[in-house]
This record gives structure tokens, sequence and C-alpha cells, in this order.
């Protein structure tokens, strides 16, 4: 039997236990991670950014709960223009909140970004989807394209079971514990992947981001709320839309996605059949975002 544990074996892959291969494995390592920059918004706070690639359009990238910059720049890989990644306010080295921090909160993050650079077209993953979509019931024709990418949240809350599993990764990270934080984390691994050098070396990896950089224990809070009032403000967008769900995602519901699709006058969704879209689906993911905002 294979185990998943932490903390890793000492030869740096997954350790076997029982019958059966036990050469040390190693995952293939990080690349490091570019230089990024603070930006004084106008509504006061500073938040992490980094634009990379060149010209027009523009494009900006909304991360998801408790990832940032990192997590959102294989959505852009083949993206075309000026592609702006940013920290939402309580990650990164962005400013803490100051206060307990709603979807408008991180609409203004999102829409400052934007502004500063010039975006005319936005993507939106997971807890960024959900700020997009608040930005977009406020401003319906602030952007010209939109990508939705795996949306959690819409005019209700998520899931007890989605809160719960939220909060249980704040707490691990504002408690310290690494072991609780692996905890956590590994819940994000597709099964088939956790005793695999590419599942150790994605472990570790957001250990040391998470343990570096911190969460601030206000984003709990947000687990709780919904993106926006009423999903109906969105029937005011005449933006492009493209709307990726995925089946068996406890924390980004494929009705989710349906629900959003079906409020935005035009938009084309595509449903995935299974979970772990960014391990299992990775180049076709690519391919469809880059087709959508580049045609």
């Amino acid at each position: 039997m294979r185990d998943f544990r932490w903390p890793p074996p000492p030869d740096g892959g997954p350790r076997t236990y029982g019958p059966g291969p036990s050469a040390p494995r190693t995952g293939r390592p990080a690349l490091p991670e570019p230089a990024t920059e603070l930006v004084t918004t106008p509504h006061g706070v500073r938040l992490e950014r980094l634009v990379s690639g060149s010209g027009d359009p523009a494009t900006v990238f909304a991360h998801g709960f408790a990832t940032g910059i990192s997590a959102t720049r294989p959505l852009g890989s083949a993206v075309t223009g000026r592609k702006v990644f940013f920290q939402f306010r309580g990650h990164g080295r962005s400013d803490p909140p100051t206060g307990p921090i709603t979807y408008a909160d991180l609409a203004r993050d999102l829409r400052a970004i934007a502004d500063l650079s010039g975006a005319t077209r936005a993507v939106g993953a997971s807890l960024g989807a959900g700020a997009l979509c608040q930005l977009l019931a406020e401003s319906p024709e602030r952007f010209e394209r939109v990508v939705f990418f795996l949306p959690a949240v819409l005019d209700e809350p998520r899931t007890t079971a989605a809160r719960d599993r939220l909060a249980a990764l704040v707490d691990a990270v504002q408690s310290g514990d690494v072991s609780a934080v692996a905890d956590a984390v590994s819940a994000e691994i597709p099964p088939a992947v956790r005793n695999t050098p590419a599942g150790w070396a994605y472990l570790r990896q957001r250990i040391d981001q998470l343990m570096r950089d911190g969460l601030a224990p206000e984003l709990a809070g947000l687990a709780g709320q919904a993106a926006v009032a009423d999903r109906a403000a969105l029937s005011a967008v005449p933006a492009r839309a493209l709307v990726i769900g995925s089946i068996g995602d406890d924390l980004h519901p494929a009705v989710v996605a349906e629900r959003l699709a079906a409020a935005l006058p035009s938009a084309e969704l595509h449903i995935y059949d299974r979970p772990g879209i960014l391990w299992t689906e990775r180049a076709d993911l690519r391919d469809r975002i880059s087709a959508f905002l580049n045609d």
C-alpha cells in the first residue's frame, strides 16, 4: 500500500510501503518565481502585481482563494498581449485587510489593477471569478471578453462542507503547523497524483508559499458570502464570456458554472467530466482559454 504522509521522505520523493519499487524519485523542480512589484491603488491598498508579455490587448488574471499569481499564470501561457497577474489583499505581499472583507472589496482590487493596466479582458479563477461577477454587476460594460474558470459561488454562499474546508486551511496557516497545512493542501491534489513526484513537488511549493506569505484570517469570512446579491444583474453584461466548470469538484460545483453561463447573455459553457482540471486537462484548458481570448 502506498501512503501519503507528511513530512516527506528525506530522498525527496514519495515513500513506498510494502512490496513494490522503492528507488528514490523526485519531482521536477519548480521554476523560480519572477520578480513582482507592489502598486498603490486609488483606494489606498497596495497590491502585488506581475506584468508579462507586451502590446495590446491586456488581460487581467484574478486568482482563487489562498492561491495567487503562480496559480493563474498557467491559464495565460498562450494568451497574446500583455498579461497582468496580481494578488488580492490578504494574499502574498499585498496589504492585509483592515477589517472584514467582502466580494465588493475584491472587486475593487480587481477593478484597480485592470484600470491601472488598461485591461480590456479578464480571467477570474474560483474566488477571482466571484470578484469578477461582482465587478460586472456594478459595471456591466467594463470588459470586452471575460473568462470564468471554476466559479465557486454566485448568488448563494458555499456549502457548509466547502466553508469548513477553507476555514481549516486558514486556521492551519495561522497556526504555523506545517503538518496541518500539508493535510489541508493535500485535498487539492487528485488522489491518483498525491503520492507521485508531481504531487510532492506541488505540495512543497504550496506549503512554502503559504508559510512564507501567510493568509489573512479575515479571508475565512469570504467562505460564507455570495459573490452577487442577484445573478439577474449579470443580464446587462454585453461582453463575450467563457465559463468553465467541472463535474465532481466539491469546492466548485458544476451547477454554479451552469447558472453563471445562463445569467450571462453571451456566454459559452464548457464542463469537464472530472475534477482536477489543471492536472488532467492542462493543455486543453490552455488552448481553450487562449483560443477564446485570442480570436
